[in-house]
């Protein structure tokens, strides 16, 4: 059965990892691809056959789901019958219909109807991208209309006006002015709004830019700067390696989303069709254990955790070491208690954690995501990079982008703490957490419609 995985965010057995497109950066692909979309003469046919078989990929697998929902209903009353565990109010409760399991699906299932604005977009960004008709999938799709959706409110803000601002006549060094105000209004920082702008008043310096280049310079330059982390790091995307053991500690401020988070990349593991396994190690907030355990029911995911009161958080993740090794998992989550700078205590406690897995599973690709509450924007970067060196942060998961206008703290996160941005998320079910890609980030934030 083919998967896709969304960690890769491909099909694992469609196409090869050497796929010639695959390895564009971000700012080539606007500067060839995008703008020649429009112009394809095949363009339209490429948007038809891609719907036409997705919705055939959709309809084949609504009936899988529903037929599997039914089968796990009648599982489930055959269990309780054995158990006589029915009560007499439930005895009396209809059974669930197809109709009934199919609506209560719908939120949950990628879905499309239409060749409408959102289809005809996310198709653009994709093609854009170098996926043809035949590779495009109902996740990549979905999850695009996700994002753009998500990032509502920081376009709004942020692109209404730049787009009264730039106009249809060329640049000027006051447009530019005002430019920086609306970077800096979107929480982008001071250090990326230099950046960027430096780089266009050159531009300006050396030729006349009309509205449309400045558009697409500024992506450019955006893609440029969110990018640069990434290719430091040596990999474009954060995925897990099958065959050895993955350890990725959630780490972060309280109150950003970590135990979240941490369910939602445990949810994309599974249907990425990786073996997974969740560490409680926040034994300090009261109920977070218990709040891992319904993540991992979600997901039909184990989780090791110690329910005593203050129990050992690098206990808990020895535990989870020894039996991820036994079962051969190939990801290992561990979610860690909310710190500050000044809870000593626990910065001590989260260097403890790191020597275990150190001494326990040396062979390991660990690695320490911060996970950052965009709405937070300077003020939530500044607090939590006070423990980054205690925590060795090698990436940045970006949380609640939906309900925030300060989605250009994404840039901030590049350019002053130079992390790369491995997830982002844009809502707050469970498939809305995704791979970061920055051509389709700045490809959302600055959409015009």
């Amino acid at each position: 059965m083919m998967v896709y995985d969304e960690f890769k965010r491909k099909n694992i057995d469609s196409f090869e990892d050497s796929h010639s497109d695959e390895n564009k950066t971000a700012s080539s692909l606007i500067n060839n691809n995008l703008e020649n979309t429009s112009n394809h003469d095949d363009s339209l046919q490429w948007a038809k056959e891609a719907f036409a078989r997705l919705k055939q990929q959709q309809q084949e697998k609504k009936s899988d789901v529903l037929s599997q929902k039914l089968i796990d209903q009648q599982l489930e009353i055959q269990k309780k019958s054995s158990e006589n565990k029915f009560e007499s109010s439930e005895e009396k409760k209809p059974l669930k219909t197809v109709t009934d399991i199919e609506n209560s699906s719908k939120s949950q299932d990628s879905q499309i109807s239409d060749i409408d604005e959102a289809f005809t977009w996310s198709k653009g960004v994709l093609e854009a991208q170098g996926q043809k008709a035949e590779e495009i999938s109902l996740e990549e799709l979905d999850w695009l209309g996700r994002l753009k959706k998500g990032l509502e409110k920081s376009r709004q803000r942020f692109v209404t006006g730049l787009l009264e601002k730039l106009g249809d006549d060329p640049l000027t060094p006051d447009v530019v002015d005002d430019l920086e105000t609306l970077l800096l209004r979107a929480d982008a920082g001071v250090a990326a709004t230099d950046q960027i702008l430096d780089a266009l008043r050159r531009r300006l310096n050396e030729e006349v830019v009309d509205a449309n280049e400045g558009l697409r310079f500024l992506k450019e330059k955006l893609c440029d700067l969110l990018d640069k982390p990434i290719q430091s790091s040596g990999a474009d995307l954060l995925v897990p390696e099958r065959g050895s053991l993955n350890i990725w500690l959630l780490v972060g401020v309280n109150g950003v989303g970590k135990t979240t988070t941490l369910g939602k990349l445990a949810n994309l593991a599974v249907r990425s069709g990786y073996s997974a396994l969740i560490a409680a190690a926040d034994t300090f907030r009261a109920a977070a254990v218990e709040q891992v355990k319904i993540w991992g029911n979600r997901s039909g995911i184990q989780v090791v955790a110690n329910t005593t009161a203050n129990a050992d958080p690098a206990a808990v993740v020895f535990d989870a070491i020894g039996a991820a090794k036994s079962k051969g998992v190939d990801l290992l989550l561990v979610d860690t208690a909310g710190r500050l700078q000044t809870k000593h205590n626990l910065m001590e406690e989260l260097q403890k954690v790191r020597r275990i897995i150190d001494r326990l599973a040396p062979d390991a690709r660990v690695e320490s995501l911060l996970v950052l509450d965009s709405s937070q924007g300077q003020n939530g970067l500044r607090q939590a990079m006070a423990f980054a060196q205690s925590a060795g942060l090698t990436g940045v998961v970006i949380t609640k982008l939906d309900g925030t206008s300060r989605g250009g703290v994404a840039l901030a996160v590049a350019s002053e703490a130079k992390l790369p941005i491995r997830f982002i998320g844009a809502g707050e079910g469970i498939r809305d957490l995704r791979p970061f890609k920055s051509f389709e980030f700045v490809e959302a934030l600055l959409a015009k419609r």
